[in-house]
């Protein structure tokens, strides 16, 4: 499977492309823009969430809901755009349309002004920004509702904003998550929820942005997906590379993670059991769904570690690159924090990682072939759901 994205922030829209997904795939529009409305959600998002509205509008790749087998095109249009027309329009207009010259700390503004050979840090910005992600959460819906009819579900939860943590569970369902969505943090914790939402009060109030950890948890993953023979095929290192592949990611967790470093072996591995009723099972799950690049077929946990956004109120010392004297950074409108919607940002990622790991080993032109082969190979190796 390959998924593409393309467009600019403040640009006339974005654009995805997704390919790979078998033909005879049923989904609805209500079930394609559910995530591109949860990935407008979370306290402490600015004044852009309140212009734009988004949707996928399909343009080619489905028919009377239902895919047709070929590259599916997705667009969402930027509202935004309205404003912003005469600086971000493809084609030269009569207006004076200043350059921008001051580079953020913490952005790609100027590694890319360098790189690309541009004196205009809004042409590195309005593409390195996170609203890309957008694309990105359009086109992984289609790979969940891919995903759905294999029974397979994805969720996600933020269980940290900077210094305030919720209590750590191992003992999480699907059912878990109904809820999530009322919290305005997205956290499973209530207290912790309020404790959240005070931080990022108190620290918007103070000019500062805020970084986050949230978790993906994915249920009724198949044994096997992946494999261990070589290094690009290692699932663990797939989804690493998606998760860190979303804008502002510092680090990623499988499992237990980092915490697994301090461990002796005794406790970092799960142990093995083996019954007529469950066939073979574990009774923890340390190492999050995945052992030497394959999945378990216990849950799959990743945690994603985000740094504070880049674009602050009261701007960062920086130099401005066309005088090269010091200068404070640009100042943009942003958000306070956006862990919450990185969150479905990482949902989509995940999914998409996990459609084409089933595509690559079940193949199948048609969603039914894809069914049918799934259920031959858990037979063979006698997996119990």
């Amino acid at each position: 499977m390959r998924l593409i994205t393309a467009g600019e922030s403040h640009g006339p829209g974005l654009t995805c492309i997704v390919e790979g997904l078998p033909a005879g795939l049923e989904l609805s529009q209500e079930e394609l823009n559910r995530d591109m409305a949860r990935r407008q959600l979370g306290h402490g998002r600015g004044g852009r969430m309140k212009i734009e509205t988004d949707t996928a509008q399909v343009t080619a790749g489905i028919r009377h809901g239902r895919t047709l087998g070929g590259p599916i095109a997705l667009q969402v249009a930027n509202r935004d755009y309205a404003n912003w027309e005469e600086r971000m329009n493809p084609w030269p207009v009569e207006a004076d349309v200043p350059e921008v010259h001051l580079p953020r700390p913490g952005h790609a503004d100027l590694v890319g002004t360098m790189k690309f050979a541009t004196s205009d840090v809004r042409n590195i910005l309005e593409r390195a920004s996170a609203r890309e992600t957008a694309a990105r959460v359009a086109g992984g819906a289609l790979a969940k509702i891919f995903l759905q009819a294999l029974g397979v579900q994805i969720f996600s939860h933020v269980i940290q904003i900077t210094g305030v943590r919720a209590p750590q569970r191992s003992d999480l369902t699907a059912a878990d998550f109904a809820d999530i969505d009322a919290s305005p943090v997205r956290c499973l914790d209530p207290e912790t929820s309020t404790a959240m939402v005070a931080e990022i009060n108190r620290l918007r109030k103070a000019n500062e942005s805020l970084g986050g950890v949230f978790e993906v948890r994915t249920f009724g993953l198949t044994p096997g997906l992946g494999s261990h023979v070589s290094w690009e095929e290692r699932l663990d290192g797939r989804l690493g590379q998606a998760i860190l592949s979303i804008q502002a990611m510092k680090g990623v967790g499988i499992g237990e993670g980092f915490e697994l470093a301090a461990k002796p072996g005794s406790q970092a591995h799960d142990e093995i059991f083996y019954s007529p009723e469950r066939g073979y099972y574990r009774e923890t799950n340390r190492c999050g769904g995945l052992e030497g690049g394959m999945t378990t077929g216990q849950p799959l946990v990743i945690s994603a570690a985000m740094k504070p956004l880049p674009t602050l109120t009261k701007p960062l010392r920086s130099v401005d690159i066309s005088t090269r004297e010091p200068a404070a950074a640009l100042r943009e409108r942003t958000d306070s924090t956006t862990v919450p919607a990185a969150a479905i940002v990482g949902e989509a990622m995940v999914a998409f990682v996990l459609a084409d790991a089933y595509r690559t080993k079940f193949g199948g032109d048609h969603i039914d072939d894809v069914r049918e082969a799934l259920r031959a190979y858990e037979e063979r190796i006698g997996w119990k759901r």
